[in-house]
């Protein structure tokens, strides 16, 4: 790349609004003067920009904290650049240490087919799939063999390696790394050698990760890439980054309803991280709508029209509409038009024991804890009374605010 450096004043309009762009919600860009001369270079010689984010199918879906670097690879797309959508298949192999204090348990070939065939068609509810390249890292990492695993890993030093915080820390505390955990930014690294990539885009725990791509590259001969890392979207929680495991997601595959009705649960503060994050509105836009909020405006407005953005991304504008219907309906005490019907028998029957069974709560000891706190409506009366049982007949049988039933007991 051409080391003299471009000035600010003398970039086109073109490549400041690209720059704007890249920069929207990002955590770093590095270096940016690098990317810059990128989109310069792109711009002179209309040559596409090759633009790469690697996803592992440890899970077989998507939830919205991903779409955080899929809706910026979308951006970059939108500007005509190459996106290049990398499914880990054969890093799943070996397990991401990313931020882990453990070693991670490396998933079987199987659940990664498994898992794999989901991600694509997932990520195309956000990447325009015409648009994008969707490439296997098995494709040249399994023909490296062994003598190409040891030409690679003698690119890297095992000090370099252990400055890696999550890695300095285990060893630090006594808790144990597997060699073959070593491997794993290794061969993210390479995947941006065998793509010639000139962007990799990934979480701010990814970082590590995606410097070693830099480093790889200049190790064979290529230009390095340059690294976009954008942040982890908090969780429904309002506290941790959002994970299945902490259970406060939002999967892109989720029913409509759910979908609007857990994005109108996050926090008034929240809300503005995630418009930056995941709502394909303007920055100007954005803020004019927080300047009305801070001027009077009821936050709930913004975060309908929040709910109603996202819900309609993964659905569509009708089942968006319909979704904020439903919530308005069971705010008001209403019942769903579309609520699961269940017959079961043994009428007169126990309130826990009918909650069980209709699989509106787990257990029977949680149907009573339920009960307990006002959390059980039937026909719109709240239930007080654990002891209840219910005669032949059917009943709309709710608990909390989203499980409905109607249950025909004979």
């Amino acid at each position: 790349m051409d080391d003299s450096f471009v000035t600010p004043t003398s970039l086109s309009d073109g490549v400041r609004q690209a720059l704007e762009i890249s920069l929207r919600g990002v955590q770093e860009l590095l270096p940016q003067d690098e990317w810059v001369k990128k989109l310069v270079r792109a711009e002179t010689t209309g040559q596409p920009l090759r633009i790469k984010l690697g996803l592992d199918p440890t899970a077989p879906d998507i939830h919205i904290g991903h779409t955080v670097v899929l809706n910026k690879m979308r951006q970059l797309q939108d500007l005509g650049h190459q996106v290049i959508f990398l499914i880990g298949d054969f890093t799943s192999l070996i397990g991401d240490p990313s931020g882990r204090n453990s070693t991670r348990p490396p998933l079987t070939p199987e659940q990664i087919k498994a898992n794999a065939e989901t991600y694509y068609q997932q990520a195309s509810l956000v990447l325009d799939p015409a648009r994008t390249e969707i490439r296997y890292n098995s494709e040249w990492c399994e023909p490296l063999g062994a003598s190409g695993m040891i030409q690679l890993a003698a690119k890297y030093t095992v000090a370099r390696m252990m400055e890696r915080d999550d890695f300095h820390k285990r060893f630090h505390s006594g808790q144990s790394i597997s060699v073959h955990e070593f491997l794993y930014p290794l061969m993210q690294g390479y995947d941006s050698v065998a793509l010639q990539s000139d962007l990799e885009l990934g979480g701010t725990d990814q970082k590590f990760n995606l410097l070693m791509g830099r480093h790889l590259q200049v190790e064979y001969g290529q230009e390095p890439q340059c690294v976009l890392t954008m942040p982890l979207l908090v969780g429904l929680d309002g506290v941790d980054k959002m994970s299945k495991s902490k259970n406060n997601y939002i999967g892109i595959t989720e029913d409509a309803n759910s979908m609007f009705a857990k994005v109108l649960s996050i926090s008034d503060t929240l809300m503005w991280d995630w418009y930056t994050l995941l709502s394909f509105k303007s920055l100007a836009e954005i803020a004019a709508l927080k300047a009305e909020v801070a001027g009077g405006r009821n936050p709930k407005e913004a975060k309908v029209m929040l709910a109603k953005e996202i819900t309609a991304r993964f659905h569509s504008v009708a089942a968006a509409d319909a979704a904020e219907q439903d919530f308005i309906n069971r705010s008001k005490g209403g019942v769903p038009d579309d609520i699961p019907e269940i017959s079961l028998s043994g009428a007169p029957l126990g309130i826990g024991a009918l909650l069980k069974q209709a699989n509106l709560a787990p257990s029977t000891s949680e149907a009573n804890r339920l009960i307990d706190g006002g959390g059980v409506r039937v026909d719109g009366s709240v239930v007080s009374d654990r002891g209840l049982k219910l005669a032949a007949g059917t009943y709309v049988v709710q608990v909390g605010k989203r499980k409905f039933a109607r249950i025909a007991l004979v």
